[in-house]
């Protein structure tokens, strides 16, 4: 694993699925997005104080999402995150969700484009220097 990736453990609770016991497939982006945040959360980037102490802001601008499997009650997956591109106002992440089982599977795979933005006036910002230099 290389500094801009992540791994994040996450288990299928019955709020997450269907009366089937499947997951509700919009429930893959909170899961896409809690990674991301433990993602730079282990990097020392908590994102309140971004906005208190650098103003600065992350929306997802894009998503291009494949579902592949479907995740099930009880499912134990394992969400990776990876910086696949950084640029001056923008990251694109790479995220899999995988099944922790004897398989593995690759049950969805997810490109996000985050746009960095001035957290008072909502325009596009640079993403801070350091915060750079961490995630390359």
């Amino acid at each position: 694993m290389t500094p801009s990736e992540h791994q994040w453990p996450i288990r299928i609770y019955y709020e997450d699925t269907d009366m089937q016991g499947i997951v509700y497939y919009a429930n893959y982006l909170k899961y896409l997005e809690r990674a991301r945040t433990e993602f730079l959360r282990s990097k020392g980037f908590e994102q309140d104080q971004l906005i208190d102490e650098q103003v600065v802001a992350f929306a997802v601008r894009a998503v291009q999402m494949d579902y592949l499997k479907p995740a099930k009650f009880n499912d134990n997956l394992l969400v990776q995150t990876k910086v696949a591109e950084l640029k001056r106002a923008s990251l694109i992440f790479h995220q899999t969700i995988i099944r922790e089982d004897q398989k593995r599977e690759i049950i969805n795979k997810a490109i996000i484009k985050v746009a960095c933005l001035d957290a008072k006036s909502m325009k596009v910002k640079a993403i801070p220097t350091k915060m750079i230099e961490t995630l390359i």
